[in-house]
């Protein structure tokens, strides 16, 4: 058997980032718009004003983008909400779409 025999190693690895997804907060003719901007500062981690600004986006064109995440953050923000709305009686949904 050879001793002294040359490989030539080529590896190429194809990295692949996972997909990302868009969690949008819905509207509704229930929950408060104090509500909504505590959902946003709490599981988003936006300030106030940035919290402020996603509420009237949803207020005013139905949804409102909260932030884009993997797909398992992404379902854990969106049960979140939901969960918090139950527990205070508001209809509020939360949505995620593939980006």
């Amino acid at each position: 058997m050879p001793t002294n025999t040359n490989y030539e190693l080529y590896d190429e690895v194809a990295t692949k980032y996972p997909k990302k997804y868009k969690v949008f907060i819905l509207n509704d003719d229930y929950t408060s718009m104090d509500f909504v901007i505590d959902v946003l500062m709490s599981f988003f981690h936006k300030t106030y004003e940035e919290a402020e600004d996603i509420m009237l986006e949803v207020h005013k064109r139905e949804r409102g983008l909260c932030g884009i995440y993997t797909h398992e953050i992404a379902e854990t923000k969106v049960m979140q909400v939901i969960k918090k709305a139950q527990d205070n009686a508001f209809p509020l949904k939360a949505t995620m779409e593939e980006e």
